[in-house]
């Protein structure tokens, strides 16, 4: 059994640590694997332009160093931590509307990939190139941020198109997604180690990235609730709701005990 987190941020998009700190921050906690999904946003947008001249995505000139980075830190994860990193993307469309804006991660991805395009064909590009697909945070994320409801929206048409659809997102865990017949991911979206506090995915299968993906595709995984303890600042009534909802929708086989950390 392993732990598992496909929804991470580093310093080469919004996220506060490098990708060497991501490594450690998981490694030293007995993860077994990660994914490092920094931001690609879009080319012809006025936001998406914006996002990549401040610095806050990937662009077309970061991407092979971002690349390279990657397949050196995934080296190191296994040999120090026999950790699995896997490379990966969130293809973000960002609109001044939340319901034109939605964000899809690519995992295990090989070369640039556009954010570009309809999300249908984005989804169908991913697939194309040996990739996932995941719809990420497609609800109400609780979070005073942007928010990517053009998913959820479409998610009917949409439903084959994915091949998992974010059911938590940090410490919230999200009954829509939890209720339908969707399969199912859950990550922290870290961008600041404090972020690691935060619904997970368990994973029995292989060390090695095909296996992994494999089994996110079959949906042979589960959730778990992980607390860090070293940069926990969530205080612990705030699960007590999660934790009823797990029950009494009969998720408890599934989902364990949702409190229980497992560094």
């Amino acid at each position: 059994m392993m732990l598992a987190d496909f929804h991470v941020h580093s310093t080469f998009s919004d996220g506060k640590l490098t990708i060497p700190a991501v490594v450690d921050l998981y490694g030293q906690r007995g993860f077994g694997a990660i994914a490092i999904t920094d931001h690609v946003g879009e080319s012809r947008t006025v936001i998406g332009k914006a996002a990549g001249h401040l610095g806050l995505c990937l662009t077309k000139a970061t991407f092979p160093l971002y690349l390279e980075i990657l397949k050196s830190e995934a080296e190191r994860a296994w040999r120090l931590y026999r950790m699995v990193v896997i490379p990966g993307v969130e293809l973000s469309k960002n609109s001044i509307s939340n319901y034109r804006s939605a964000h899809i991660i690519a995992l295990g991805i090989k070369k640039f990939m556009s954010a570009d395009g309809d999300v249908a064909d984005i989804a169908r590009n991913i697939r194309n190139e040996g990739a996932i697909s995941i719809a990420a945070h497609p609800v109400d994320s609780g979070k005073f941020e942007k928010q990517t409801y053009h998913l959820w929206n479409r998610r009917f048409e949409l439903a084959q198109a994915f091949d998992a659809w974010e059911v938590a997102s940090g410490d919230r865990l999200f009954p829509e997604v939890l209720n339908s017949s969707l399969p199912k991911i859950a990550s922290s979206d870290l961008h600041i180690a404090r972020h690691m506090t935060s619904w997970k995915t368990l994973l029995d299968c292989e060390r090695h990235p095909e296996a992994i993906l494999d089994s996110i595709k079959k949906q042979k995984l589960s959730f778990r609730f992980y607390r860090d303890s070293k940069n926990d600042n969530i205080h612990s009534d705030i699960h007590s709701g999660y934790g009823s909802l797990v029950e009494s929708r009969s998720y408890r086989s599934s989902f364990g005990d949702y409190r229980q950390s497992l560094a």
